[in-house]
């Protein structure tokens, strides 16, 4: 068989141009079905969201639904000392009449009867009953504003104990994860020296023993992240649960070495000024039970006009006078009041007193425990920079059997407990700073939103 040689090369150049053409058919396809799986793919999930301190204080000043009870309770006291101080403004009323009489004796027909009128009434003196309501309806707002400043610093002490909560459950998951691949490292080291008869299995076994308990704190971290989370949330007001992460360091704001004026702190805090203020109400509120026993005097006016089937009215009528009214006798309801009032104020001046002392014990606490924590700190910082020199020390000593196993893992074991109690002394000392602040009365409105 003679094959020509044009047409041989015809017959490849056809055989390319069909397998080029194959080639940009499944090209073609293979695009297509990119495009649709991009079309149809899930869309990435949303990164953590990332908040700082301020972001959370400012969410919280909107968000948290103490302060809006807090709130709620100022307004309503606000609204009682509107109520009582009305009854020393005027008092207007008006009226209108009309009616009409279907029956008449006389077979007349029916009449009308209109009638209008106008009556103001003003109270002159009732022995400052009212001005002392008034009075101590002034001081329950002043002890409403304490609260709300007491339940913000609550809410604030709450918020930062779970931030740094978060702030230490982030960095403790990368720590056991670095703590885990050490431990991986030291497994594989460990068996490298059993495989060359240079170390027995009870070496070996140790190593993974430690690897296993470095692979559950990490779980267990994991898990405390998604607590704190949680946690955070509720202090920020939150009703989702959302994954979001915190940015912060572990520095205080607060510099202070020198003790200050614990008594001084104590009578300026908002729960002591909130009993204060409750105790000068029960004293008010004392003085207008005693008022009831005197004559209560009012000035009264009104204007009115009637007309029988006429409109517009063409009779007028008017009065002026005072009004004198004075008890009496009230089966003993008045006496009972003034016990009761001075009962009162005896518990109220008790709970003052008493509430005094529980702050300046609380402000003592707290003091000494924020100066031990910061303290605390550089004593870790000490214990770890140890920890990590003998530990460097060590490995190098090991490799070249310088030291046993025993002595070696000690070392490792001390590096890993000098790393997870620094974190838990810098995350102490965030808190003891919060519980400080709170004991002082400091709330949210202090912060930098």
């Amino acid at each position: 068989m003679v094959v020509k040689q044009s047409d041989a090369a015809g017959g490849v150049c056809s055989s390319l141009m069909q397998g080029y053409g194959d080639y940009i058919a499944m090209k073609g396809r293979i695009l297509s079905v990119a495009l649709l799986l991009s079309l149809f793919a899930p869309t990435p999930l949303r990164a953590d969201e990332l908040v700082s301190w301020g972001q959370c204080v400012t969410e919280t000043r909107s968000a948290h639904p103490d302060l809006y009870s807090a709130l709620a309770i100022l307004q309503a006291t606000e609204a009682d000392k509107q109520i009582t101080g009305g009854a020393l403004l005027p008092r207007l009323t008006t009226a209108f009449n009309a009616a009409r009489d279907g029956s008449s004796s006389s077979g007349s027909g029916s009449s009308s009867f209109y009638s209008w009128s106008f009556s103001a009434q003003q109270l002159l003196f009732d022995g400052h009953k009212t001005s002392n309501q008034v009075a101590s309806n002034a001081e329950s707002v002043k002890a409403a504003q304490f609260n709300y400043s007491a339940v913000s610093a609550n809410v604030r002490f709450a918020l930062r104990s779970a931030f740094t909560e978060l702030l230490k459950a982030q960095d403790l998951v990368g720590l056991t994860r670095e703590i885990a691949d050490r431990r991986q490292k030291n497994v594989r080291m460990i068996n490298l020296r059993y495989q060359g008869g240079r170390e027995h299995v009870g070496s070996l076994r140790q190593a993974q023993a430690d690897l296993a308990q470095a692979e559950f704190e990490v779980s267990q971290a994991e898990r405390s992240l998604f607590l704190a989370q949680a946690k955070l949330s509720s202090a920020l007001g939150r009703d989702a649960r959302t994954p979001f992460r915190v940015k912060g360091t572990y520095l205080v704001a607060d510099p202070s070495l020198e003790r200050p004026d614990l008594e001084l702190l104590a009578k300026n805090s908002p729960l002591f000024q909130q009993l204060d203020a409750r105790s000068k109400a029960a004293r008010y509120d004392l003085e207008a039970s005693k008022s009831a026993f005197s004559p209560q005097l009012y000035l009264s006016s009104s204007v009115a006009r009637s007309s029988v089937d006429r409109w517009p009215f063409d009779a007028l009528d008017w009065s002026a006078g005072l009004t004198l009214s004075v008890p009496i006798y009230e089966g003993g309801s008045g006496r009972a009041r003034v016990s009761r009032a001075t009962a009162v104020l005896h518990q109220q001046s008790a709970e003052e007193k008493s509430g005094y002392l529980q702050i300046l014990d609380t402000l003592e606490a707290s003091w000494k425990t924020f100066q031990d924590a910061r303290q605390m700190v550089g004593v870790q910082k000490k214990y770890l920079d140890a920890a990590v020199e003998r530990s460097a020390i060590a490995n190098a000593q090991y490799s070249n059997g310088l030291i046993t196993f025993n002595d070696w893992v000690i070392i490792e074991n001390n590096l890993v407990n000098a790393k997870k109690s620094f974190l838990n002394a810098e995350a102490n000392l965030l808190i003891a700073e919060a519980q400080w602040i709170q004991a002082k009365g400091g709330g949210l409105d202090a912060e930098k939103g």
